[in-house]
């Protein structure tokens, strides 16, 4: 392993329906297994059997647009969920290759209607959920 083969956040590209998001400084997606416990007799242990999946992410992005307020506020307040497609891809171009991620079923939890602090750049936290996801680019292990 070499220092340049780590990728760096820098390199990374977002968008939301196919429009690429510029003013992206950050995403996080994880998924969590949820679990129920399972106990036999004669065993002390707890164990645990999966019973599904939770998709959980959140952007950050500069303040440079509306373009969050405008993708989700009118069916906000229509009481309409907005869902949409992320392409994450993280491609820098010192490692051994690239990475995309697409993230399907996304549905923003919250929006942010005014936020600002004086002599501080703007910025915006957007909350998601998500119900599956898809690799469309991997960096294959090196063998050392």
């Amino acid at each position: 392993m070499n220092a340049k083969d780590i990728i760096n956040g820098t390199w990374g590209e977002l968008w939301i329906d196919g429009d690429k998001v510029s003013e992206c400084i950050a995403l996080q997606a994880k998924v969590t297994i949820n679990k129920a416990p399972v106990s036999f007799c004669g065993d002390l242990f707890t164990h645990n059997k999966v019973i599904g999946l939770e998709g959980k992410g959140s952007l950050k992005l500069h303040k440079a647009s509306s373009r969050m307020i405008i993708k989700i506020s009118a069916n906000m307040k229509a009481g309409k969920q907005t869902v949409c497609t992320i392409v994450s891809k993280l491609a820098d171009p010192d490692s051994m290759g690239a990475e995309r991620v697409a993230i399907y079923e996304v549905s923003f939890d919250e929006l942010t209607i005014a936020d600002w602090e004086n002599k501080k750049n703007g910025e915006e936290d957007v909350p998601f959920t998500f119900a599956n996801w898809e690799f469309l680019d991997t960096i294959a292990p090196q063998n050392i």
